[in-house]
């Protein structure tokens, strides 16, 4: 029973992510500064509860996959997405929740690797 409290904590942290990613996006310049900082260390713990919550070992390789895709993609387009930039600052936002989550994964999966 605890297995699915903590997954659904963590599916509730990642939904919450990408709505607040987008949210960010979309509203960043009729926020201030430190409010921006404060959702972006916000993103930044939610993506950390995705990695530690919701990914289980078995799942690791398929998440850090997907994961590593939507990194390059959001890198890549916040570059192209010049035209429209609120675009840009969602990828951004984005990558700003899915970088820790994929570091605490590959990190588990490392010392998964690592104990055998």
């Amino acid at each position: 029973m605890a297995k699915s409290k903590k997954n659904l904590v963590g599916a509730w942290a990642f939904l919450i992510g990408i709505v607040l990613a987008i949210a960010l996006g979309l509203f960043s310049d009729y926020l201030n500064s430190s409010y921006q900082q404060i959702l972006l260390i916000i993103l930044v713990v939610l993506g950390i509860i995705v990695g530690l919550l919701n990914i289980s070992i078995k799942e690791s390789s398929k998440f850090l996959l997907t994961s590593l895709v939507l990194i390059l993609a959001a890198y890549i387009g916040q570059n192209v997405t010049l035209i429209i930039p609120q675009i840009g600052r969602i990828l951004g936002a984005l990558l700003v929740l899915i970088v820790p989550a994929t570091a605490i994964v590959a990190l588990k999966a490392i010392f998964d690797v690592a104990k055998d």
